[in-house]
């Protein structure tokens, strides 16, 4: 009897107790599902990062041993250049970026051949 009374009497602190216990084992559950996918995010958005910071040092050296960049593949650099710093990227790929976006857009010894080539045809005729 005594017990059925005291029940009655303390049903709400109980019920409190109870939902406090639930929602406290919940909100531990979100927090580690949110710092798990906090992790992961920064994972990929590292290793996206390390991509487009390779992206960049490919073309440089591609285009340096060419000695000129076509307008094409400065765009295609703009844009994985603007990726790469919005990511947080900003060390030696700044510089090459910079080096590439100076340089010429045409090969010029190709027109000097040209004209060689050209003078050599109208000695011959």
């Amino acid at each position: 009897m005594y017990i059925l009374q005291f029940i009655q009497q303390n049903w709400l602190e109980w019920l409190f107790a109870t939902v406090t216990f639930i929602l406290g084992c919940l909100y531990r559950d979100v927090k580690k599902r949110l710092q798990d996918e906090q992790m992961k995010s920064s994972a990929i958005a590292e290793g996206v990062q390390s991509l487009l910071r390779e992206s960049i040092v490919q073309n440089y050296n591609k285009y340096q041993d060419r000695g000129y960049c076509p307008i094409y593949a400065k765009e295609s650099v703009k844009k994985a250049y603007k990726s790469y710093h919005n990511l947080g990227g900003n060390d030696v790929a700044t510089k090459l970026y910079n080096t590439l976006l100076a340089m010429p857009e045409e090969d010029e010894t190709f027109d000097e051949k040209l004209k060689e080539k050209f003078t050599e045809r109208r000695e011959i005729s």
